[in-house]
């Protein structure tokens, strides 16, 4: 049976996101302060990469290429901040808002490289300065991707907030599939040496343009 981004959209409160967002609870992430979110990750038992050689990352293919060793994306945590119900759009965009503006686009695809059309990708992010919209949907959104798998964000660079390196959280679900819940990283950043669970394979990749950036990463999932 077909499936349409109205089915796809319903479907997604019946994956494993909430059971996701119940294990930061129960590490009583959520409604902590910054200062103490940031103590609790370094303290709780959060998957941690290795992130022994970080001088590699830079050599790294940044979108490694769907089939690569069978693998898919690799998960991390949603951090504190996630909210469900964000607004369909394919950017983040609004009336004032300060920052680099960034075009990040890529493909869905299956491990075994298919494309999947109407995979949900849902963004969050920080400011400029590094702050959350926990009140509304600013710097948040969800798409659809389009018959080839692809997906197109625009949005600003996000900033830096204490503990923390520069990042997008993202999750992504194809059609009747499970959750990936992940984040993804910026090249060079100095702070990713020091974040506890930056990893090198969800760099993505970056070109200046004018004015602007634009970057690419493709997400892999079980499909």
């Amino acid at each position: 049976m077909g499936v349409d981004k109205h089915s796809q959209r319903s479907s997604i409160v019946n994956t494993g996101l909430p059971c996701e967002i119940e294990c930061v609870e129960r590490r009583n992430i959520c409604g902590l302060t910054r200062r103490k979110f940031i103590a609790a990750s370094l303290a709780a038992p959060l998957v941690v990469y290795n992130t022994s050689d970080f001088a590699a990352a830079q050599e790294l293919e940044p979108t490694p290429a769907c089939g690569d060793n069978g693998g898919v994306t690799p998960a991390q945590t949603p951090g504190p901040f996630y909210k469900p119900s964000s607004p369909e759009r394919v950017s983040l965009l609004e009336p004032g808002i300060q920052g680099t503006r960034i075009v990040l686009e890529g493909y869905v695809r299956s491990t075994k490289c298919k494309p999947i059309k109407w995979a949900i990708v849902d963004f969050w992010h920080a400011d400029a300065g590094g702050e959350y919209d926990n009140a509304g949907f600013k710097l948040r959104g969800h798409q659809f991707t389009d018959g080839a798998g692809k997906y197109r964000l625009e949005t600003i660079v996000p900033g830096l907030y204490p503990g923390r390196t520069r990042h997008f959280h993202v999750l992504v679900q194809a059609p009747n599939h499970g959750v990936l819940i992940t984040q993804l990283y910026f090249p060079g950043v100095p702070e990713n040496r020091r974040d506890q669970i930056f990893n090198p394979k969800l760099v993505i990749a970056v070109r200046d343009v004018t004015g602007s950036k634009a970057a690419k990463f493709d997400f892999v999932v079980q499909a």
